[in-house]
């Protein structure tokens, strides 16, 4: 197995200082966060939505065909291998897709993400029902693998809460029959402690050759401590530290070992239990402690 970090974990740094620091900390590789993410009217970000709004760490989507220069030559200089593009661009936006899919292949990067619509979001502002919106998913989804195989990249279906593929099940039958050369499935483990876990070795046989890529991070459910009008709790989630989280990273690497899987693992870890740069050199000492010599 390779390891890289996912960059939207990365808020503090440059993107010179996270290539840096990763590179000297023994990563194989990064996975670059690609997205308009700056605030416009110029205000502070706070520290709690710095990983997603105002992230160093972030290339910014609207130009981004003019950054593949540089993003190649800071990548390189740190001699960190792509394990893929984290965008952004929602499935249904084929001008958005057609530049990441592009962007990707001028980088060498082979793979990027597609976002998938987020059910209830979408019900709300279009009224579409579930297969509804699933359907025209889908049509999108033909178009990007399309578009995918011209360029030699690989579009990717995250499971992801609240989206329309939450579970390896519901993204198996949104990319089946398609090539698996030119779509695969992003397994997260954190965002499935969430929603959408089911047995993980048993997704990984059922996602079959359509597994191209793993995210690790963990998660926890609270309780809140309010309840509802009818006395029931109040449960959130929060992000956790690979080792406190409810899941097990432990077992999660032996099922992956068990189905075969020798890829890209991608941490993006959003806890702050530690400092950055501690964090992310303990996360890399963890991972590594779980797998074989030989692995």
């Amino acid at each position: 197995m390779k390891f890289s970090v996912f960059t939207a974990s990365t808020p503090d740094w440059t993107p010179s200082q996270a290539a840096a620091t990763l590179a000297a900390q023994g990563w194989d590789g990064i996975e670059w966060r690609v997205v308009d993410d700056r605030p416009a009217d110029g205000t502070t970000v706070p520290a709690e939505r710095a990983f997603w709004a105002g992230n160093r760490s972030t290339w910014q989507f609207t130009g981004i065909q003019d950054q593949v220069g540089e993003i190649a030559r800071i990548t390189d200089d740190a001699g960190l291998a792509y394990s893929g593009i984290g965008g952004y661009q929602q499935a249904s936006n084929h001008d958005g897709v057609e530049t990441m899919l592009r962007v990707t292949s001028e980088l060498g990067a082979r793979q990027v993400r597609v976002s998938m619509p987020v059910y209830r979001q979408e019900r709300e502002r279009t009224g579409e029902s579930y297969p509804q919106l699933f359907d025209r998913t889908r049509a999108d989804l033909e178009w990007a693998v399309a578009r995918a195989t011209e360029l030699g990249v690989k579009a990717l279906v995250e499971l992801h809460h609240m989206t329309i593929t939450p579970s390896a099940s519901a993204a198996l039958r949104l990319v089946d029959g398609l090539d698996p050369e030119h779509v695969g499935v992003i397994h997260d483990l954190g965002n499935l402690v969430i929603e959408g876990r089911e047995d993980h070795l048993a997704a990984f046989e059922l996602l079959g050759p359509y597994l191209a890529h793993v995210h690790v991070k963990n998660a926890r459910w609270t309780d809140t401590g309010d309840t509802r009008a009818d006395g029931s709790s109040v449960w959130q989630h929060e992000w956790a530290p690979l080792r406190s989280g409810q899941a097990s990273v432990a077992e999660y690497f032996d099922d992956l070992r068990a189905f075969g899987y020798d890829g890209w693992v991608t941490i993006e870890d959003f806890s702050t239990d530690l400092p950055l740069e501690a964090r992310t050199a303990d996360n890399l000492a963890f991972l590594r402690s779980l797998v074989p010599v030989s692995a």
